[in-house]
């Protein structure tokens, strides 16, 4: 089952999601729905922009949650979503985080799943380009293994800006203005 909008923000505020991540939600989800209009259109082919845009929205719904013993974001959002039924938005949310990309057992591979890999990749408070994602982040005091995942990842993010973008034939800076 895919959740509604007013389930979603229901969701958001059962779970206290700070305005912020809401604010970033419907950002990536801004970003998501652009990037699937344009690459279902270029490529002929249907992408599930229900269970996309329900995975944008609540992507980080457990961000504001104490997590259960050995999880880590997006590890109770996706028990959260499955226990509430929503297993087809839990097994996409669980897609999205950074390290993913480096796991072949949940690294994007669907339409969905990359799609709001990048997505979230191209939002922080604002949209805007995979680069500056990385930039805002290597200026955070991260410790040491945080930033090796960002310079692992970087070029795999990278290269799936590249493969989205080519088919839709903008730049990364374009997104921001025409999602």
């Amino acid at each position: 089952m895919i959740p509604d909008e007013q389930t979603i923000l229901q969701l958001y505020n059962t779970y206290a999601l700070p305005d912020g991540k809401r604010t970033h939600s419907r950002l990536v989800a801004r970003v998501a729905m652009f990037l699937a209009t344009q690459v279902s259109q270029k490529l002929g082919i249907t992408i599930d922009t229900k269970l996309l845009y329900a995975g944008a929205m609540l992507h980080d719904i457990d961000k504001n949650i104490q997590k259960g013993n050995g999880e880590h974001h997006p590890d109770t959002g996706v028990r959260i979503l499955q226990e509430r039924g929503f297993g087809e938005v839990a097994d996409l949310i669980k897609t999205h985080s950074l390290s993913s990309i480096l796991d072949q057992t949940i690294s994007p591979k669907t339409w969905e799943e990359k799609l709001l890999f990048l997505s979230d990749k191209m939002v922080k408070h604002d949209i805007i380009t995979v680069n500056e994602r990385f930039r805002l982040w290597r200026m955070e005091h991260l410790p040491e293994k945080a930033r090796l995942e960002l310079d692992t990842t970087y070029p795999l993010v990278k290269a799936l800006e590249k493969e989205v973008l080519e088919i839709i034939d903008i730049l990364p800076t374009d997104v921001a203005v025409l999602a």
